[in-house]
């Protein structure tokens, strides 16, 4: 049997699907099927197939193009999602938080490095700051954001211990834990407007974590270089 491939193909994992609108038929393929010159799909055994007679040439009325039209940007949006998360864990290039936490001796969070302006508990309480700011723009529409940039930073004389220094891990952890249940959440539309705000998305401020977060680790990481090596004068 043969039938002309003039709409729409979609690959699954077990089957491959070929509708055909312009006659007005639904042709499911097995996995056997092969492509027989060009544009002609041809197949020793027809699983299924239904008539459907489209309402316009095209059949963009047809079910079972709105189906698999649907299943495939289902399959694209569990893939985006599966790419944020990953790099809001910390994959390909960049460090993760844990990576780093567990490399950094927190009696060195005090530490002043030449020609930095901050300690690294301070920029730890930085990145806190601001991926909470972020997560709770993006979930609740009654959030008031602290005063930029004074409040996104600790004071220039606040000091953290070793203490302090846990407690701003464990609450960065617990917000980025947070951040990527929203974004591994179905329901959640990466791509609509925050309904609160001007113009961003979900996804926008999703991949604001990751950017923001990948910056600071490297600064901090650099700066644990030098805190281990150079001996406090």
């Amino acid at each position: 049997m043969f039938a002309r491939w003039s709409d729409l193909t979609i690959t699954l994992p077990d089957v491959r699907v070929v509708l055909n609108f312009s006659c007005g038929e639904a042709l499911l393929l097995d996995t056997v099927s092969t492509t027989c010159g060009s544009g002609w799909v041809r197949s020793p055994q027809v699983a299924a197939t239904a008539a459907h007679p489209p309402a316009t040439a095209g059949g963009t009325d047809c079910p079972f193009r709105e189906r698999y039209l649907t299943m495939a940007q289902d399959q694209r949006d569990e893939s985006l999602r599966k790419h944020v998360l990953y790099l809001l864990r910390g994959g390909g290039a960049h460090l993760s938080f844990d990576d780093f936490v567990n490399s950094f001796p927190p009696d060195l969070c005090n530490r002043q490095i030449e020609g930095l302006p901050y300690t690294p508990w301070q920029i730890l309480e930085h990145m806190r700051l601001a991926q909470w700011d972020i997560l709770e723009f993006s979930r609740d529409p009654d959030h008031i954001s602290p005063e930029f940039p004074r409040g996104y930073w600790p004071k220039p004389d606040e000091l953290g211990n070793s203490t302090l220094w846990q407690q701003s891990v464990n609450q960065f952890r617990n917000d980025l834990q947070q951040m990527e249940v929203l974004v591994e959440d179905p329901s959640t539309d990466l791509h609509a407007k925050i309904p609160h705000g001007d113009g961003q998305t979900i996804l926008r401020e999703a991949l604001l974590i990751a950017d923001h977060n990948a910056y600071h680790l490297g600064v901090l990481t650099v700066m644990a270089r030098i805190a281990k090596t150079v001996p406090v004068e």
